[in-house]
């Protein structure tokens, strides 16, 4: 693959990460302006929590790390008619489970809600409502994220990038439009009628790029218990990310109204830049050093993710600091001009993380594309570990300012980690996949 092709992947991932972290934005604002309290869109935030936690561990744990490098392998062999075999397995299997786990989740909510959320009353029924709508939106995502890994290992970048904003975009028109009829379930159905339409487009795209129309069908494709082997590190992994954010939100529900929202919302500014700068450039990147590691092309591996590694690190303390100096436009652009104190440290604290995080997406990546899980789950489970452990420590002083400093604190650990494995297992020697 030509040094061009990978650029010109990066550069549309990153514009539609531009434009789907923008509508982040707007749904942010909106959200803030029509619940003013913030007492709904703290629950509105918490509430997806559970089910993506649920989600991570056991539909994208495979999805993210397993499914596009098998895919590329096709890919690079031309074995068309093999990666239709996997997907369509991969896609029933994963509904299948995943459907199962909502279902019993969302009967047993009213039992252990108490436990995830310092939510009460009023807002603790709320939470239970959201929460078993946001099953239902991951559930139809089993879907779209399964299509998406297709399309980034055909590099169909455009639609890819593009759902994902139109997703956002439920979530905005049922702000506005739905609250005015339903009350405080406006966002949470619109960001459902997104979810539909997001799996829908994908659907559409998918269909349209296969070549050939095939008519066998495989629920149990061989390649499934690879899977499964190599996707048991990561779902630990994903585990520690989420139990971490699951965490925030429930340390930041029992410090007062709008606690959620400002961590939450700053972090969403941080994850702009990194999304811009890390996920696109290791999403890019992915497909090309899965089928160099295929063809077992180390010099073309090594050139990439060397290349990629110095671009990120620059770029990311550019965003850090940049972000860093906004702040108040930040604030004003989500109505949290009112908390401009508290929010701009908080925002000032995760932009730290930028350039650690962003770097982190493409080590990542390097590792899943050489098939190994192990490593990566160490360190992104020690993230997790160091994350949580500091803002529970730094609470009782720091308030809601511990919470991007453990976060902060848990990126550069797993910087670390990979970054000083990840030679050591080139050296060694990797094998060629066939």
């Amino acid at each position: 693959m030509k040094q061009n092709r990978l650029l010109g992947g990066a550069l549309v991932l990153a514009l539609t990460q531009f434009g789907a972290s923008l509508a982040g934005l707007v749904r942010d604002r909106i959200l803030a302006q029509t619940f003013p309290g913030l007492g709904v869109v703290d629950v509105y935030i918490a509430a997806f929590r559970p089910s993506d936690l649920l989600f991570q561990i056991f539909i994208m744990a495979g999805f993210s790390t397993v499914l596009v490098p098998l895919l590329a392998r096709y890919k690079a062999h031309e074995k068309q008619h093999e990666m239709w075999n996997l997907l369509q397995s991969v896609i029933t299997i994963g509904f299948l489970l995943f459907g199962f786990l909502a279902l019993v989740s969302a009967l047993l909510l009213p039992y252990f809600a108490h436990y995830l959320t310092n939510f009460t009353g009023q807002a603790l029924s709320l939470y239970i409502s959201f929460a078993r709508l946001a099953l239902l939106i991951n559930a139809l995502f089993v879907f779209g994220n399964a299509f998406g890994q297709y399309l980034i290992t055909i590099q169909r970048y455009w639609i890819y990038g593009l759902t994902p904003i139109i997703y956002t975009g439920g979530t905005i028109f049922g702000t506005i439009f739905l609250t005015p009829l339903i009350g405080p379930f406006g966002p949470i159905y619109g960001t459902l009628l997104g979810a539909l339409v997001y799996v829908l487009l994908r659907f559409i795209t998918f269909v349209r790029s296969c070549p050939t129309t095939y008519n066998t069908y495989t629920l149990i494709h061989p390649d499934l218990r690879k899977m499964g082997i190599l996707m048991l590190p990561r779902m630990a992994a994903l585990g520690a990310l989420q139990f971490q954010l699951l965490f925030f939100d429930k340390l930041a529900s029992g410090l007062g109204g709008g606690s959620v929202t400002v961590n939450s919302y700053a972090r969403n500014f941080q994850a702009v830049i990194v999304g811009i700068i890390g996920v696109a450039l290791a999403q890019s990147a992915y497909s090309a050093l899965s089928q160099k590691a295929a063809k077992g092309e180390w010099e073309a591996f090594r050139m990439y993710l060397k290349k990629g590694s110095v671009a990120v690190i620059i770029l990311g303390i550019l965003g850090a600091i940049g972000l860093s100096l906004t702040t108040p436009i930040a604030a004003w652009l989500v109505h949290l001009s009112h908390v401009l104190p508290i929010f701009g440290i908080v925002l000032m604290v995760y932009a730290i993380s930028i350039p650690f995080e962003s770097l982190n997406h493409l080590l990542l990546r390097s590792y899943y594309a050489l098939h190994r899980t192990g490593t990566p789950a160490i360190f992104t489970v020690c993230n997790g570990f160091v994350a949580i452990l500091i803002s529970w420590f730094f609470l009782p002083v720091l308030g809601v300012f511990s919470l991007p400093l453990g976060f902060t604190a848990g990126q550069i650990v797993q910087t670390i980690g990979l970054g000083i494995m990840l030679p050591r297992i080139l050296k060694q020697g990797t094998p060629t996949f066939k």
